[in-house]
C-alpha cells in the first residue's frame, strides 16, 4: 500500500490547500476518520450495510464471448455496476455517512458529474434519516435527468451549478461554499479521491473493497493473479479502488484510462494525467489541466463523470513512482467499447467504464492467450442510454449489428 504523510501527502501530492477556516474542520473530519476506520463496531456496521444494502460481493466475469472473438487474454470484469444504484459509488457513500453519524452531523452534501455518487449519497441519506442537498453541474443535470429525479425521489434537493462551465468542477467549488457556511451541522460527502486531506485517503479505503474482493475471486478462478488491472479515471476513485490491493503486487501492471474525448486540442479532452502539469485546485495538489493563466482548464468528455480538470493525488504519485500507466481512449473508442459489450455479453456499461473497457479491447488481441486482464466495470449504462440513443439519432454515432 502506497504510504500517505500526517499531513496527507502521497509524496508531493495531495495536502490541504484551503482557507484557514477550514483546517480545523478538515482536521476534525481526520481526526474521527483516524478513530473509527479501524473501530470493529464501525467496521461490522460498514460490512453489513455493504452486503444487505448494496448487495456485494459483486462478481469477477470472465467475458467468453468478447475473449474469443479478440483473440487474445481473457478479460474479466469486476462487476461494480451490479452495486445497489449501479456503480461503485454507494461503497464510498455508506462509508462516510456511518462516519457522518458518529460525528453528530445532521445535514448531508455533495457534488456529482455523472449524477451516480448524487443517487448514491441521495439514498444512503434516505436510509440514515438525514437532509441532503447535491451540487450538480447545470449541463450534467440535462444530460443525466434520469439521475437527477431519482436524487429527488429520494428526498433530495439538487442545486444545477450556473458558473463556468457549468459541470463537475462547479459543482464541487459550489459545494465547498456551501458547507464553509455550516460546517458546524453539515458533512461534506465526497465522491472522489480528491480534495483536501483526509479525502482522498477515505475515498481509497471504503473503495479497496473492490480490489480486495477482485484479488481474491481472481486467485479462486485462475490460481494467479492478473497480468493487469485496468479502470477508467476521471477524479479516480474506482480506479485507486481497484488498484489499491495490487500496488504491492509488481508483476501486476495497474493502467488507468483517462478521456480524450474529441481530440487533444484544449478543451476536446480531460487527460490529466496524460496531458496535465502539477498544480493546486480544490485545497490539494496534483497534475491538473491549466489553461494559459495557469488556472484549471476547460476540459470534455462524452462521460459526465469523467470531465474533471485534476485527478485524486495517490494516481499523480503512482504516475511519478513509474508504479502505474496511464493512457486515453477517445469518445468514439469509448463508444464502441459500449455497444461491443452490450452486444457480446448482454451488459451495457457506463461510458465512463467503457472507457477502460476500450483500452483493454486495444491490448487484449496483442496478449498471449492465457494472460489475463481485470477491467473495473466501475457503474451500468442505463444512465448513459438516453444520451447515446440522441446522439445515434443526430448521426453523431451509428449503431452497429454485431449480431446480425
Amino acid at each position: 500500500m502506497t504510504s500517505i504523510t500526517a499531513e496527507g501527502f502521497f509524496g508531493e501530492y495531495g495536502g490541504q490547500f484551503v482557507p484557514e477556516p477550514l483546517k480545523p474542520i478538515l482536521n476534525t473530519l481526520a481526526e474521527a476518520f483516524e478513530k473509527y476506520r479501524n473501530d470493529p463496531e464501525f467496521i461490522r456496521e460498514y460490512e453489513y450495510y455493504v452486503k444487505h444494502f448494496s448487495g456485494r460481493e459483486t462478481p469477477l466475469y470472465l467475458c467468453k464471448n468478447l475473449t474469443e472473438t479478440l483473440g487474445g487474454a481473457k478479460i474479466y470484469l469486476k462487476r461494480e455496476d451490479l452495486n445497489h444504484l449501479g456503480a461503485h459509488k454507494v461503497n464510498n457513500t455508506i462509508g462516510q455517512i456511518l462516519l457522518a453519524k458518529r460525528m453528530g452531523k445532521k445535514k448531508i452534501i455533495a457534488e456529482t458529474g455523472a449524477g451516480q455518487h448524487g443517487v448514491a449519497t441521495a439514498a444512503t441519506a434516505a436510509l440514515m434519516g438525514m437532509e441532503c442537498t447535491v451540487y450538480m453541474g447545470a449541463v450534467d443535470v440535462e444530460r443525466q435527468k434520469l439521475n437527477v429525479f431519482r436524487m429527488e425521489m429520494m428526498g433530495t434537493k439538487v442545486v444545477a451549478a450556473q458558473s463556468g462551465q457549468r459541470t463537475l468542477k462547479e459543482a464541487v467549488d459550489e459545494a465547498l461554499g456551501a458547507w464553509i457556511q455550516d460546517a458546524e451541522d453539515t458533512f461534506y460527502l465526497l465522491g472522489s479521491a480528491v480534495g483536501p486531506h483526509p479525502y482522498p485517503l477515505m475515498v481509497r479505503e471504503f473503495q479497496s473493497i473492490v480490489g480486495r474482493e477482485a484479488k481474491q475471486q481472481i486467485l479462486e478462478a485462475e490460481g494467479r493473479l492478473p497480468d493487469c488491472c485496468i479502470a477508467c479515471v476521471g477524479g479516480g476513485s474506482n480506479a485507486i479502488g481497484l488498484f489499491s490491493e495490487f500496488i504491492e503486487d509488481k508483476d501486476v501492471a495497474l493502467i488507468g484510462v483517462e478521456p480524450s474525448g474529441r481530440g487533444l486540442k484544449y478543451g476536446e479532452h480531460a487527460a490529466t494525467l496524460c496531458l496535465g502539469e502539477p498544480g493546486v485546485m480544490h485545497g490539494f495538489n496534483s497534475y491538473m489541466l491549466k489553461d494559459e493563466k495557469g488556472e484549471p482548464a476547460e476540459v470534455y468528455s462524452i462521460s459526465a463523470g469523467l470531465d474533471y480538470p485534476s485527478v485524486g493525488p495517490e494516481h499523480s504519485m503512482l504516475k511519478d513512482l513509474g508504479r502505474a500507466e496511464y493512457v486515453y481512449a477517445s469518445d468514439k473508442e469509448a463508444v464502441d467499447a459500449f455497444f461491443q459489450l452490450s452486444q457480446m455479453e448482454g451488459i451495457i456499461p457506463a461510458l465512463e467504464s467503457s472507457h477502460a473497457l476500450a483500452h483493454a479491447v486495444r491490448i487484449a488481441p496483442d496478449m498471449d492467450k492465457d494472460a489475463i486482464i481485470v477491467v473495473n466495470l466501475s457503474g451500468r449504462g442505463d444512465k448513459d442510454v438516453a444520451q447515446i440513443e440522441e446522439m445515434v439519432a443526430k448521426g453523431e454515432f451509428e449503431l452497429p449489428r454485431m449480431n446480425g
